[in-house]
């Protein structure tokens, strides 16, 4: 399996850079690299996740981050939608 990242997922990882580097840069390099590795664990394991909240979807949590990515599996891809922080309005798009 492959990971593909949509131009959407890969702003809010550049977001989530940013922020981090500007506010808190200790937790910047630790933070990105448990993403990564939790994101690519889904080649192994692309059922990890929970069920998402909108259909054909599902949501990876990264503990004891407040954060969690929005995939799909697509034939031999694991296709990352979003990033999102646990305190964010997931109901407005963006």
């Amino acid at each position: 399996m492959r990971i593909r990242w949509t131009p959407a997922a890969a702003a809010d990882l550049e977001h989530i850079n940013d922020y981090l580097k500007e506010h808190h840069p200790q937790y910047r390099e630790p933070t990105l690299r448990k993403m990564y590795a939790t994101i690519q664990s889904l080649k192994q394991w692309p059922q990890r996740g929970r069920i998402g909240r909108e259909e054909g979807t599902r949501e990876l949590v990264f503990s004891s981050l407040p954060y969690l990515a929005v995939y799909r599996l697509k034939e031999q891809d694991i296709e990352v939608l979003r990033i999102y922080h646990s305190a964010q309005d997931r109901t407005k798009r963006q």
